[in-house]
């Protein structure tokens, strides 16, 4: 006979249900795991046809010849690396042994690059094989020797010195780290910090790029949707102007960072879904809280990692995204307030627009509308960098775009932040001149909710010569490099730079109606919607009086529909000719303010009286603009005639 189980017994427990651990990726906690539903799906195929109608991806042709150019670099160093062993006399079975090695970072390490993108590629040497004199001076000239390489640049005083070139078409930028070992091995691991020792700190940012990139792919939960996505994110980027370390904003290792943080929150999503979620998060992040993947990492090697309570230059980071490997860096340190409010604004549009997409009241294309600069502001500086040839040009370009955010930043520094600067990244050029030149240029508004007084007067004239001081300052200046800064309205900026080689004439002004009518404002809080931007030039026109007094409100509202005063050689307007130009109708094209009006103007230069002279051919039927600037507060208020050489630049009111 069986005994019942309460007989003399106690009850069998019952097992506990196991719990299945969950991988946790970076320091914050997953907003959602939540997969995709049928409609993410769909959304998703729609979005990668439509990068892949864009041509982001590559063909395979240039993939092969990406690789077939690694390889040849590759040779190319371990045969430096030989060479140095032996004029450096040590033995022949250690010249035998000599190696160095090539590693990518970067877009293409992360297989998101484009056509014709560059390859970020680390030299790794042995300890005797130095950066001063044997990678930028003897593998400089064997480089410059070689009849594949072309537009060869050394750049040895940057932030982390670096050689660019073209190698078979393709661009190429080659740091140098030099380890503490005899002999490299071809299967380095240089994620391990012993690589750091003994090394200084222009070789551990050189070997930050390879490290940061090994964490990153280790700390994101899909490799294949973060790939997807930062992809989708850095054509966006592009697209709305935003994608540029060197002027303050945010480059290639940035967003990389940005991604894997929101692929951290929603390890689950796929691509259509975290684009979403991407700009949901940052419109509402709030800066300068830290966007880091892992905890920041301390070690004995003594460098010193990114920390406000103990690094008080830590302090005055805006936009702090931190580098997951060891020493811990804030990656975005180039980040002004400016182009921090720039960045912010094109989150909120990108919010907006997937918000839409979400509600199925728009596609993804809304999404990569470009950004429309040129039509943004009413004010902009010009910065036309010129040289005696395309040469020189080339470095010199390099030179003063690393220049201009300090532009900016002195410009803050100046007004006290109440002047706005919106560099734009994309360098133009006037084909049609008979010079090197290319043009930089900058959006400026007064900061939203400043309130001008009478009188109040933004002057940056010692702002830009101090700028250009700097800037002229180049350790490797040539005859003929020059830099001219200018003010220029918004209609009156060159044709060159609009996509059509022609200045797009403002519509007709239909007859007002009182329920279109709206007030006249700065692009503010958000950047709006191309039909928004064209309801608004439609309904508002205005552009700013920018030399001689200014009227008041009422005769500025008149006066928008006209053209502006041109300048006199002297830099100033007499009240004759500026009636006479007020008559003209605004959509009447106006002469290119381009390097033609700055070049006539050369005292202080640099330049040899050969060299002026080529530069400044063809440009005398045109009128000059001075070199200074000064800058009037938008309210309105008159001031004296200034002396030249003196640009005045009237932010008109918005109120």
């Amino acid at each position: 006979m069986v005994g019942s189980e309460t007989d003399g017994s106690s009850p069998t427990p019952t097992p506990l249900p196991q719990t299945v651990e969950v991988k946790k990726y970076g320091v914050m906690e997953p907003i959602s795991r939540a997969g995709p539903t049928a409609v993410d799906i769909r959304r998703n195929a729609l979005l990668e046809q439509l990068l892949r109608d864009s041509g982001v991806y590559e063909g395979p042709e240039e993939t092969a010849k990406r690789e077939e150019v690694l390889r040849r670099l590759d040779q190319i160093i371990k045969d430096w690396v030989k060479q140095l062993t032996r004029q450096k006399g040590y033995t022949e079975k250690m010249v035998e042994e000599a190696n160095g090695i090539v590693r990518t970072f970067g877009s293409y390490r992360l297989g998101v690059h484009g056509p014709h993108a560059d390859i970020d590629t680390l030299c790794i040497g042995p300890s005797y094989v130095n950066r001063e004199h044997d990678f930028f001076r003897i593998l400089h000239n064997i480089l410059l020797g070689m009849e594949e390489v072309a537009d060869l640049q050394a750049i040895e005083d940057a932030h982390v010195p670096v050689m660019k070139f073209k190698f078979q078409g393709i661009s190429i930028d080659l740091l140098y780290a030099s380890v503490s070992l005899l002999i490299v091995p071809e299967d380095l691991d240089i994620s391990h910090n012993s690589v750091l020792y003994n090394t200084d700190e222009k070789t551990v940012r050189s070997l930050n790029g390879c490290r940061v990139v090994d964490q990153i792919l280790k700390l994101v939960p899909n490799v294949e949707n973060f790939c997807t996505t930062l992809r989708c994110l850095k054509f966006w980027a592009k697209r709305r102007g935003v994608y540029s370390n060197v002027t303050g904003f945010l480059g290639g290792v940035n967003w990389a960072l940005l991604v894997a943080q929101v692929c951290q929150l929603y390890p689950n999503a796929i691509p259509s879904m975290l684009v979403s979620r991407f700009f949901r998060v940052y419109t509402h992040w709030r800066w300068p809280n830290p966007v880091m993947l892992s905890p920041i990492e301390e070690d004995d090697l003594g460098f010193a990692v990114w920390d406000p309570r103990k690094w008080k230059g830590d302090r005055t980071h805006l936009m702090p995204i931190i580098t997951p490997a060891y020493p811990c860096m804030n990656s975005s340190y180039n980040v002004s307030t400016s182009t921090l409010h720039v960045i912010v604004e094109q989150f909120h549009f990108g919010n907006r627009v997937c918000e839409e997409i979400e509600l199925n009241r728009a596609n993804w294309s809304a999404l990569f509308e470009p950004c429309a600069f040129f039509e943004l502001y009413r004010n902009y500086l010009q910065v036309d960098a010129v040289a005696a040839d395309a040469d020189d040009l080339l470095s010199w370009r390099g030179w003063v775009e690393s220049r201009l955010r300090f532009l900016t930043l002195k410009i803050e520094r100046d007004t006290k932040s109440t002047l706005q600067c919106h560099p734009f990244p994309t360098p133009y050029a006037d084909t049609s001149k008979p010079f090197s030149h290319c043009a930089f240029f900058m959006g400026l508004q007064r900061q939203p909710g400043v309130i001008v007084q009478d009188s109040n007067q933004f002057d940056i004239r010692v702002t830009v010569e101090e700028f250009k001081s700097e800037v002229n300052s180049y350790d490797n200046w040539r005859p003929g490099m020059n830099i001219f800064v200018s003010h220029v309205r918004r209609r009156e900026l060159p044709a060159y730079v609009f996509p059509s080689g022609h200045r797009r004439h403002r519509q007709l002004r239909h007859p007002p109606q009182p329920s279109t009518i709206t007030s006249n404002q700065d692009v503010q809080g958000s950047v709006s919607p191309a039909s928004e931007r064209r309801s608004r030039r439609r309904d508002d026109g205005p552009t700013e009086d920018v030399h001689g007094s200014v009227s008041p409100a009422s005769e500025r509202r008149s006066r928008r529909r006209d053209d502006g005063p041109t300048e006199d050689v002297q830099g100033s307007v007499s009240p004759a000719s500026e009636r006479l130009s007020r008559m003209r109708d605004e959509d009447v094209p106006t002469e290119d303010a381009g390097p033609s009006k700055l070049l006539k103007q050369t005292s202080g230069s640099q330049q040899t009286p050969e060299t002026a002279g080529l530069i400044t051919q063809g440009l005398t039927t045109e009128s000059p603009v001075q070199l200074n600037v000064v800058m009037e507060s938008e309210d309105g208020a008159n001031t004296e005639p200034m002396q030249p050489p003196t640009i005045r630049l009237s932010l008109e009111s918005t109120a």
